[in-house]
C-alpha cells in the first residue's frame, strides 16, 4: 500500500460520487433484517406449527406473528425453508 495519511485518503474519497439511493438503504436496513431473519428461523427450528406456517403462506405467517415480510427478509427465509 502506498503512504497516503488520513488527509489524502479523505480527499480520495470526497472525490468519489455518492452510491445510489438503493445501497444506502439497503445497509441501513441490514442490521434489522438480519435480527428479524435469525429470530424467525430461531422460532421455525423449535416451532413445528410455526415452521408449517411458514411453508403453507410465508407472507401470511410472518405478518401475523408481527414480522414485516421485507423482499430481503421472504428471500432469506425462502432460502431456509429450501424453496428459494
Amino acid at each position: 500500500m502506498t503512504g497516503y495519511d488520513e488527509e489524502r485518503l479523505a480527499l480520495l474519497l470526497r472525490g468519489l460520487p455518492l452510491p445510489p439511493q438503493g445501497w444506502t438503504q439497503a445497509a441501513q436496513e441490514l442490521p434489522l433484517a438480519r435480527a428479524a431473519i435469525e429470530s424467525i428461523v430461531t422460532r421455525a427450528g423449535a416451532d413445528d406449527d410455526f415452521r408449517a406456517r411458514l411453508v403453507a403462506d410465508l407472507e401470511a405467517a410472518l405478518e401475523e406473528a408481527g414480522y414485516e415480510a421485507t423482499p430481503s427478509v421472504l428471500a432469506s427465509i425462502r432460502f431456509y425453508l429450501g424453496s428459494g
